[in-house]
This record gives structure tokens, sequence and C-alpha cells, in this order.
């Protein structure tokens, strides 16, 4: 085994870890600002909004991640007409083909998420919170979500660790992330393990720094709920 070489190529690591980042995190922001109007419309309406958006939801949860990357960044490119358009400045390019992937697909889970969350808040909430005045947007604003947004937690912090993990198949359309720079390591030296047990220590680290925050995250918000069980 040559970890020798691990540590001689670790800012190849520092970098892929940069870029599993950027690319995690902001799909989950990307997706979350998705979610969230989403959400609220499948747990309130049985409109043709709400059909729509399920079938969004169903689309992107019922096909694998690698499929959808495939079709935006390979497929996309076989129309003249895209080719042809202002979107071909971003969908030519690897990184944000894999941004627009991520961030659809973590929208549509967490949008089942918050809709979840915002049908388990107690119609008791709502209720005093509209006797004492509130108008519905407030009700919304001041109650339903900051009540959905904590019973979410749990959830969501799986949704984070799965989306850090499904962000490996960035590496299949060139982009050097963790995963990357582990196929890269070892192609470049011949190794067979070293550069994919690099990767994954990487991801073990990343996802217990995760759910280690969410944990938190937990005890603070949602432990009056365990108090009053």
């Amino acid at each position: 085994m040559r970890f020798d070489l691990v540590l001689d190529n670790w800012h190849l690591f520092a970098g892929g870890m940069w870029m599993t980042l950027q690319l995690t995190m902001l799909s989950l922001l990307i997706g979350f600002c998705i979610a969230l109007p989403f959400g609220m419309i499948r747990a309130k309406s049985n409109g043709i909004g709400s059909k729509l958006i399920n079938a969004y939801v169903y689309a992107f949860r019922g096909t694998p991640l690698l499929v959808q990357l495939y079709l935006i960044y390979y497929g996309l490119s076989q129309f003249e007409w895209v080719r042809d358009s202002f979107a071909w400045v971003v969908l030519r390019e690897a990184w944000w083909c894999a941004l627009i992937a991520f961030s659809l697909n973590s929208g549509a889970y967490a949008t089942e998420i918050i809709r979840g969350a915002v049908q388990s808040v107690p119609a008791g909430e709502l209720e005093a919170a509209k006797s004492l005045g509130m108008s519905p947007f407030k009700v919304n604003r001041l109650v339903l979500i900051p009540s959905a947004l904590r019973r979410a937690l749990p959830q969501y912090g799986n949704e984070v660790v799965f989306m850090l993990h499904g962000s490996v198949v960035a590496s299949v359309i060139t982009i050097q992330d963790i995963l990357g720079v582990g196929r890269t390591l070892n192609a470049r030296y011949y190794l067979a393990y070293e550069g994919f047990l690099t990767a994954a220590a990487l991801y073990m680290a990343l996802a217990f720094v995760v759910v280690f925050a969410f944990r938190q995250l937990e005890k603070r918000y949602l432990g009056h709920l365990k108090i009053s069980r």
C-alpha cells in the first residue's frame, strides 16, 4: 500500500474536498429554495399546481441521479437549438450541469420532506396563532414554517448525507471531486486501492461532521418535543 503517494498529493484531495463541498452545499441551498414553496403547495393544495409539482417530484425521485446527470450533460447537447441558445454558455460546462442535476434532485426529495413536516404541525399551534389575530401570511411565516422546519431536521439531515454521497457521480463527467481525485491518483501511479480508500475516509469524515451538526440542531430545536412526550 503506497499511502506515501496520497500524502505527496494531498493538495489534490484538498481541492477535491472543496469541489465536493461546493457542489453539495450549493445544490442543497438551491434545492431548499425550490422545496420550501413546492412543499407548502403540496401540503395545502390539490390543484393543478400541486399535480405538476408531484410530477416533478416523481420524475426526480423515480430515476437515478446518474441518469439525470447524463441526460443534462450529454442529452441536452444533442439538440442544436440548445447549442445555439444562450443556455449553452452554462450547459456546456460540466460543473454547471452537475449543479443543475443535483439541485433538481435535492429539491424533489426536500419537497416531500417539507410537505410531510408541514402536515405534521399540530392544528392547535395554527389555531392559537389565528386566535391572536394573525393574518394567514403571518401564521405561515411566524408559526407554520418555523415549526415545520424544526420537525424536518432529522429527515433533512439524512438528505444532506445522501446528497454528499450522491455527489460522487460528478466524477463521471470529468469533475475532480473527492472520488475524481482518487481515480486520477490510481490511474497516475497504477494503484488499486489507495485513492479509493482515501476518498472513502474523507467521505466518512464529512458525513460524521454533518451527522454531528444535525444532532446538535435536533437537541436545540426539538428538545421540547421530547420533553413533552
